[in-house]
């Protein structure tokens, strides 16, 4: 319980603090420009990742993210009670954190939703399937050796920072259906039922990139896992 616990909280932190920055500080695209928010809303989301990692990955892993677990399912890495306790907590966390920020608030400026990019469905799912991919065998990778374990928060931290750089334009970013979840939730909750209506999209797609991940990387690994996390 304590590993789900650590979920719960981790998730709820990367909720709050990031999604609530993206929230707050308006980040987009304005006529063609990176924004100082665009770029700031990428560094939270590494940013809450290293402190977390730091805080609270020698007890679960931190994996604050379904895509994550399911990548660490696939590689063998965790058992399948575990998959099912970390993503409930991890769903939980993120509604608990999206319900906070809505509290803080309101709804009017948005709770960092994710979009459709253009209102296409396609380009949409073939980012977050890229970007997650990418996110998932970068943990795999610097988590797979005792050796890298005292640096593999920063390396997870600054690569979430790096697929945000580029998704935010296209979709806000997910690769995490739980961090979707949350804040579409709630705002289908206080009257917004359209936030709902494609949140499908970064449920699955970060799934598949993460499974994707965790199949190449046992296809390229040839050696046995020093970490469980």
């Amino acid at each position: 319980m304590k590993k789900y616990a650590s979920e719960f909280i981790g998730t709820l932190v990367l909720v709050l603090f990031a999604c609530g920055t993206a929230a707050v500080s308006g980040a987009k695209m304005v006529a063609g420009a990176v924004t100082p928010a665009y770029l700031l809303t990428a560094l939270s989301f590494g940013l809450v990742i290293i402190a977390m990692a730091y805080s609270i990955g020698h007890i679960s892993g931190c994996h604050i993210n379904p895509a994550v677990s399911t990548g660490m399912l696939l590689s063998g890495r965790i058992s399948g009670k575990d998959f099912l306790g970390y993503v409930i907590a991890q769903f939980m966390g993120a509604i608990a954190g999206a319900a906070i920020l809505y509290a803080l608030i309101g709804g009017n400026l948005g709770l960092g939703q994710n979009g459709l990019f253009r209102g296409d469905v396609i380009k949409s799912l073939l980012v977050e399937v890229i970007l997650t991919f990418v996110f998932v065998l970068t943990i795999l990778g610097v988590t797979s050796r005792e050796s890298s374990a005292k640096k593999a928060g920063l390396v997870i931290g600054f690569t979430l920072v790096l697929v945000h750089i580029l998704g935010i334009y296209f979709t806000g970013t997910s690769v995490n259906p739980a961090r979707s979840f949350g804040p579409a939730l709630i705002l289908a909750l206080i009257g917004q039922p359209d936030a709902l209506s494609v949140v499908w999209v970064f449920i699955v797609t970060p799934l598949v990139g993460g499974a994707l991940a965790a199949f190449v990387w046992q296809a390229l690994d040839t050696q046995e896992h020093a970490l469980n996390t």
